[in-house]
């Protein structure tokens, strides 16, 4: 084992027990899955995942960005898949196709009469095509399945790293870059009137989504990947209307969904990928019905009053 590999299980195993004396001031009924190894490194990896889709889904959400999460998590396909046969990584192919997917669709949309949409369309549907093609022909696909659907439960040190080294990069951009971030979301023309390279920030913003799918792939998979870049923003926008507290909650909602999905994959032994997000969507639902400004019943007994 390298030096590298041996610091790298080395913050791992610190960053378990410490969360292992969290675990432990749960009630002995959910704690009790996490006595075992996998779970422990399950837990820790859907802490993560959910953090950082829930950091980055409030600007996917504000900027319209959800078809851009959809076909940056399509595009990686074909780079897995060659990575796959190369034996490289996952996550040099996939950030390597998934980039590039993005930097042709500004392409496209740039210096051509395509509009966004088309060209996001035209550039994530290729790419898939491209890497159902190279998985048809590879005799042995199982574990490219994981890529598709996830599978947290089964995740290995070097995606926990992986994930982990994500988060760290993300927190820090956003942290280091909030206010031209702040700006580009909300008013582009301004930031740009302020003196900020709305091109920086916006192909910067793209290749921290895009760092953020790769790193996610192992849990939820590049099919579900764009729900959790979605549904924990959207929850937050229906409950605040500042972005500091859409961002908490957004985080709030991703870090619940994922560990509250992780539970019901273990007890009701069903794929982990598909229970986080359909937790994330419950809390949408829920949000949805009962938001206190936003919400349904609120805006059902606010027709009613004027009536």
């Amino acid at each position: 084992m390298s030096l590298l590999e041996g610091l790298g299980s080395g913050l791992i195993d610190a960053l378990l027990a410490l969360l292992m004396h969290g675990v432990g001031l749960l009630p002995a009924s959910l704690a009790e899955p996490f006595e075992y190894r996998f779970m422990q490194r399950a837990l820790l990896t859907s802490i993560l995942v959910g953090g950082i889709c829930g950091l980055l889904s409030s600007f996917v959400v504000l900027k319209r960005w959800s078809l851009l999460g959809d076909a940056i998590s399509h595009a990686v396909l074909p780079g897995v898949a060659i990575a796959y046969l190369l034996g490289w990584p996952f996550f040099i192919g996939a950030f390597i196709t998934g980039a590039l997917t993005s930097l042709g669709i500004g392409a496209i949309e740039r210096h051509t009469r395509i509009k966004s949409d088309a060209a996001m369309g035209l550039m994530f549907t290729a790419a898939f095509a491209l890497g159902i093609v190279i998985i048809s022909q590879i005799a042995s696909s199982t574990h490219l399945m994981h890529i598709l659907f996830g599978n947290v439960l089964g995740v290995q040190t070097s995606a926990l790293l992986l994930t982990l080294l994500a988060g760290v990069i993300a927190v820090l951009v956003i942290w280091l870059a909030f206010r031209p971030l702040l700006l580009y979301t909300f008013d582009p023309q301004q930031a740009q009137a302020l003196g900020f390279n709305i091109t920086l920030i916006h192909y910067g913003l793209i290749l921290l989504l895009t760092l953020t799918i790769v790193a996610s792939l192992e849990t939820v998979g590049i099919i579900l990947v764009v729900a959790m870049l979605i549904t924990p923003g959207a929850t937050a926008h229906l409950l605040t209307d500042r972005f500091k507290p859409m961002l908490v909650i957004a985080v709030l909602v991703g870090i619940v969904s994922a560990v509250a999905g992780l539970l019901l994959s273990f007890h009701l032994d069903v794929a982990s990928g598909g229970a986080i997000v359909l937790v994330a969507t419950a809390l949408f639902c829920l949000a949805l019905i009962a938001a206190p400004k936003h919400g349904l019943l609120v805006r059902l007994w606010q027709r009613r009053a004027a009536e």
